[in-house]
């Protein structure tokens, strides 16, 4: 079992800054893939982006070169660096582990990730 704790969310006005951390309880964390995910009232959950347990990356075209995400195996922790936040960046954000082999194709989809935090809310004005 893998516990994901989300913290570093609040207000911050447009163009502003946030740094997300989210802490996992996993023993074998390095072997997760984790991933963000995001959710905004009366939408569906998206993907935000990804990092493998090598530390490859992928980003959704809408935070790529905003958004930088990076991991640190020796806190167990997954990191999501917000920049140039937009009001349409407002949601609860998600960090999620995947600890099973995943296609291209599949890695964008909220259904391949096994654990998920409770998130932490983000809001942006304009």
């Amino acid at each position: 079992q893998v516990q994901l704790v989300e913290s570093g969310g609040g207000l911050v006005q447009a163009g502003g800054s946030l740094r997300l951390s989210c802490a996992a309880s996993a023993r074998a964390f390095s072997t997760y893939a984790m991933g963000w995910f995001r959710q905004a009232p009366g939408k569906e959950r998206e993907f935000v982006s990804r990092i493998g347990q090598y530390g490859n990356t992928i980003y959704a075209d809408s935070v790529k070169g905003r958004f930088t995400i990076s991991r640190d195996n020796a806190k167990n922790t997954v990191y999501l660096q917000l920049n140039s936040l937009k009001p349409e960046d407002t949601a609860v954000y998600y960090c999620a582990a995947d600890g099973s082999p995943s296609t291209a194709a599949a890695i964008r989809h909220s259904y391949i990730y096994e654990y998920w935090g409770q998130g932490t809310q983000v809001t942006v004005s304009s």
